[in-house]
C-alpha cells in the first residue's frame, strides 16, 4: 500500500502548483493589462521630491494621541495670531479617543476670542505648559469677536483643562477702561464701552476637571461655569490686583457637583461666587485674599427667582479682604438659600467676617420690596480670628417681610485685628439659636420662627 500512495500524493501536490502557478500569472497580466504605460505616467510638479521605495510613515498622533499645537501652525512667539492652530489642532484630538492637545513649555500663544465645541469622541486633556495670552487690551481686540469672553469651552462631556502653564489675562486695559469703578473723579464712573471679557468660560459642559494651572491678571472673571454638572477645580492660582474691578476668581451659575480644592485666589472680587440655580457644592482647603470674600450670590436681581442649596465651605483661610462668607440677595426677588454650612474658617483682619445681606443695591436709590429671597437653615461652626474694627464681626440684615430663619451659630470667635474694642453683631429680622459660646456674643438673634412664614410661599424653590 505504500508504494502506491506516494506517486498519487506526489500527483496531487504537482496538480496544485501548476494551478496556483497558472492563475498568479493571470492575475500579474491581467493587472499589468489594466496599468498605463510608463510614458503615460505624468512627471512629479517641479520641486516635488522624489517617490520613496519606503513605505508611507505612519500618523504620528495614531498612537500617542497627542496633538501639538506646534504641529498644526502655532509659532508661540506672543505676538502671532496662533488661534487657527489652536482651533485645527483642537478638531484633530476631538476626534480622536482621549485626544491631548499640548501647549509646550518655552512658548507663548496669542489667541483671540474662540468658541471650542464638542462633544469630542472620549473626552479631551488641554494640556498648557506654556502661556495662552489674548490680544493686549480693548483696541487690539477684534471688533467682530466678542468682548464678553475670551476662551469658551461649550457642550464638552469629560475634559481636563491642566498643566503648570500660565494663563495670562493681559487685563490691565481693560480695568482702566473710565466706565470702571472709580476711574473717574470722586469715585463716579465716565461714559463709554465697559464690556470686558471672561477669561475662561465653560458653558453646557459636564464631567470637567480644572487643576495645576496659574491664571493671572483676568480683564473680568477668571473661571465662569453655566450649566455645569460634575465640576472638579484643584491646586489653581489665581492672582489679579486688589482693585482689578470684577475679577472673581471662580463663578458658578446653574451648577451642580462642584467641587472647588486646595486652591490660591487673590483678586479684586470674590474668591468664589455663587449665583442661582447651584447646588451640592463643596469648597474646602481655599486660601483666600485680598478680595471680596465667598459669596453667595447677589440673588434675585430685577425681581427674578433664585435658588441655591446645599452649599459647604470648610477649612478654609480668608485674609485682608472686605468680606469673609457672605449671603446677598436683592430685594424683590423670591426664591430661597438654605442648607449652607460654613465650617473650620480662620479670618485674618476682615472687615465683614460673617454676612447676610438681604438689602443688596449697587446704588444709593434701590427700593425696599415686599418680596425677597427666602435664607434659611445657615450654620457657622468653628469659625476664628481678627476683624477689621470699620464694622462689626456678624451682620444679619434681613428683609422686612421675608425674615432670616434658622441661623446656628456654634464655636464663633472673631476678636478686633486692632485695639480692644469689640463690637456687637448687627441683626435685623433674624432668628436663630447658638449651640456653643459666641465671641462676641450673638444676643440681638430672635428666637423661634416668624408666624409670616406660614403664610408665605415665596421661598418654594
Amino acid at each position: 500500500m505504500t508504494s502506491i500512495r506516494i506517486p498519487m500524493l506526489l500527483l496531487f501536490f504537482t496538480f496544485n502548483f501548476v494551478v496556483f502557478h497558472s492563475q498568479a500569472r493571470y492575475h500579474y497580466h491581467k493587472k499589468r493589462k489594466h496599468s498605463p504605460p510608463i510614458s503615460q505616467i505624468s512627471p512629479p510638479p517641479s520641486g516635488a521630491p522624489a517617490p520613496s521605495n519606503q513605505p508611507p510613515k505612519a500618523d504620528p498622533y495614531v498612537n500617542t494621541g497627542v496633538f501639538d499645537v506646534r504641529k498644526f501652525g502655532a509659532v508661540g512667539d506672543g505676538m502671532t495670531d496662533d488661534t487657527e492652530a489652536f482651533k485645527t489642532a483642537w478638531d484633530a484630538a476631538c476626534q480622536f479617543e482621549s485626544g491631548v492637545i499640548l501647549v509646550p513649555n518655552g512658548y507663548s500663544f496669542m489667541i483671540q476670542s474662540t468658541i471650542f465645541t464638542g462633544p469630542c469622541k472620549g473626552g479631551i486633556v488641554f494640556q498648557v505648559d506654556g502661556t495662552l495670552m489674548p490680544p493686549d487690551g480693548p483696541e487690539l481686540w477684534p471688533s467682530k469677536n466678542s468682548k464678553h469672553q475670551w476662551l469658551v469651552f461649550y457642550r464638552i462631556d469629560e475634559m481636563s483643562l491642566q498643566g503648570g502653564g500660565v494663563i495670562n489675562g493681559r487685563g490691565e486695559k481693560w480695568w482702566n477702561l473710565p466706565c470702571k469703578p472709580h476711574r473717574g473723579p470722586h469715585g463716579s464712573t465716565l461714559p463709554g464701552p465697559c464690556d470686558s471679557p471672561v477669561a475662561i468660560r465653560f458653558f453646557m459642559s459636564n464631567n470637567l476637571t480644572v487643576q495645576g494651572l496659574k491664571i493671572i491678571d483676568s480683564p473680568q472673571f477668571n473661571f465662569r461655569f453655566d450649566n455645569c454638572t460634575n465640576v472638579h477645580v484643584q491646586s489653581i492660582h489665581i492672582t489679579a490686583p486688589p482693585l482689578s474691578p470684577n475679577t472673581d476668581g471662580i463663578h458658578i451659575e446653574n451648577a451642580n457637583n462642584v467641587r472647588i480644592y486646595d486652591s490660591v485666589i487673590s483678586n479684586g472680587d470674590d474668591c468664589v461666587s455663587i449665583g442661582s440655580g447651584c447646588y451640592d457644592v463643596d469648597i474646602r482647603n481655599i486660601t483666600c485674599g485680598p478680595g471680596h470674600g465667598i459669596s453667595i450670590g447677589s440673588l434675585g436681581n430685577h425681581n427674578s427667582r433664585a435658588c441655591v442649596s446645599n452649599i459647604t465651605v470648610r477649612e478654609s483661610v480668608i485674609k485682608n479682604t472686605d468680606n469673609g462668607v457672605r449671603i446677598k440677595t436683592w430685594q424683590g426677588g423670591s426664591g430661597a438659600v438654605s442648607g449652607i454650612t460654613f465650617d473650620n474658617l480662620k479670618m485674618e483682619n476682615v472687615r465683614n467676617p460673617i454676612m447676610i445681606d438681604q438689602f443688596y443695591c449697587l446704588t444709593k436709590d434701590c427700593k425696599n420690596g415686599t418680596s425677597a429671597v427666602l435664607v434659611s437653615d445657615i450654620q457657622y461652626s468653628n469659625i476664628k480670628g481678627t476683624y477689621d474694627i470699620r464694622s462689626p464681626p456678624m451682620h444679619f440684615a434681613c428683609s422686612d417681610s421675608v425674615p432670616c430663619t434658622n441661623i446656628t451659630l456654634s464655636d464663633v470667635e472673631l476678636l478686633p485685628a486692632k485695639g480692644e474694642l469689640v463690637l456687637d453683631p448687627f441683626c435685623w429680622n433674624a432668628y436663630g439659636d447658638f449651640e456653643a459660646l459666641t465671641i462676641p456674643p450673638v444676643s440681638c438673634l430672635l428666637a423661634g420662627n416668624p408666624r409670616s412664614l406660614l403664610e408665605n410661599s415665596l421661598g418654594v424653590c
